[in-house]
């Protein structure tokens, strides 16, 4: 799943450190998936795009893989 994660955060001005400890999540964590090795759960993806005040499809991007 492609994300916007990165970029939502340099808009903001925060880090990858910031951000996990306002979400109680680690920063290895965010940074696995910001790089695409893991996909949230439901949960976090709703607490990341309720952070971002933007919608989870506008964070993150499900493109089916070519058959």
């Amino acid at each position: 799943m492609q994300n916007y994660l990165k970029v939502y955060r340099a808009l903001h001005n925060i880090t990858q450190a910031d951000l996990a400890g306002r979400l109680g999540v680690s920063r290895a964590n965010l940074s696995a998936i910001e790089k695409g090795h893991y996909d949230p759960s439901l949960r976090l993806a709703f607490r990341l795009a309720n952070f971002f005040q933007v919608k989870i499809e506008d964070l993150f991007v499900y493109k089916e893989a070519d058959k």
